[in-house]
């Protein structure tokens, strides 16, 4: 897995599964394979060659290896490793989290779509995170539906959702992610600019790595500097803390995989307003756990929040919805669970 437990929605992910593991008593014994690092990007070659040799080493305890890919530099590091596996005869999992990953492996050359195909073929089972992601694998790499599984991210329970209700206070709002224009960040600073929203009470902290100075200057320009507040990158810790401070998350994503923040809303039993994008129509309903609207529509983001904003019987029936869905399909205790049978299965050749 790419930078370790606490680098991005796959870490996050990984995080979770490994805890739950230790929780129950009887998940795996498991190492960590970190081929990218968690610094700079020019360490990575370094990153990618000491697994190699770490995997030389661990070979004679190992009995499978799990492949998180996503697009990008991901895909080369984890096809690098997939032919390594290969020469080791070392069985492999791949498990795709990307927001689209269509789109990254149209962009590549045919060798390098070649060595894709060959990491997904090769691998004893494929796991993805929605339909929209085994159709690519089925269409396009030509892998067998019999090979792949559809397995959503899971979050861990964080209690009882805190009672909201807050009076004349201002209404908080969480944006929780990677600051940039694919996640909306520009369209929500829009559209809380405008006179509907900046007349009503509320305050906004957003907590993610990316373009947090851009995007603190334009709050500045937008006049809203002072009820904007930039955390920058958080761990796993804070963003709960966050999470249970707020009343609505907002995550206007242009393109997304399954959002670990989404989840995390879900099982805080948060007021949420997202896109049907990646997973997230698979992930939650509209008006039912949330309100979804259109990428990039800054009229039905202002809408939609203005909705929230005035309604707290909206704002605790959409979020108790949320999380009673978090807990039926979502949770980290039954993914664990189901996970250790994925690898039972692969490892007894069914």
């Amino acid at each position: 897995m790419p930078g370790g437990f606490e680098f991005g929605g796959i870490g996050r992910v990984m995080l979770y599964l490994t805890r739950a593991w230790r929780a129950c008593g009887v998940g795996p014994e498991w190492i960590l394979i970190d081929p990218r690092g968690p610094g700079s990007l020019a360490l990575a070659p370094f990153y990618l060659l000491a697994s190699l040799v770490r995997l030389v080493r661990e070979r004679g305890r190992l009995d499978l290896m799990h492949l998180n890919v996503a697009g990008r530099g991901s895909t080369v590091r984890k096809v690098v490793l997939a032919l390594w596996a290969e020469l080791l005869r070392l069985p492999t999992i791949v498990h795709l989290h990307d927001f689209d990953y269509p789109a990254d492996y149209a962009r590549r050359p045919h060798w390098q779509k070649r060595l894709v195909r060959r990491m997904f073929d090769r691998a004893r089972l494929c796991l993805v995170l929605a339909a929209r992601d085994r159709a690519f694998l089925e269409q396009t790499l030509g892998i067998p539906s019999e090979r792949i599984l559809i397995r959503p991210n899971a979050v861990p329970d964080p209690g009882p959702p805190p009672q909201r209700a807050r009076g004349e206070d201002p209404l908080r709002l969480l944006f929780l992610g990677h600051l940039s224009a694919r996640k909306g960040v520009p369209e929500l600073l829009a559209a809380l600019a405008r006179p509907r929203l900046r007349s009503r009470a509320w305050e906004l902290v957003l907590a993610g790595g990316g373009e947090v100075a851009r995007f603190r200057a334009e709050a500045q320009r937008l006049d809203l500097a002072s009820r904007c507040h930039f955390l920058g990158w958080v761990a796993h810790e804070q963003a709960y803390e966050l999470l249970r401070a707020a009343d609505i998350l907002v995550l206007p994503s242009h393109a997304e995989g399954q959002a670990m923040a989404l989840l995390e809303a879900m099982a805080h039993g948060l007021a949420i307003v997202t896109t049907p994008v990646g997973a997230h129509s698979e992930t939650v309903v509209h008006e039912e756990h949330a309100i979804l609207i259109t990428p990039g529509d800054v009229d039905a983001l202002e809408a939609a929040l203005a909705r929230l904003l005035d309604d707290p019987q909206l704002r605790a029936r959409l979020g108790a919805a949320a999380r009673r869905r978090w807990q039926e399909a979502f949770a980290i205790d039954t993914y664990a669970q189901d996970l250790i049978a994925v690898y039972r299965r692969v490892l007894a050749g069914h």
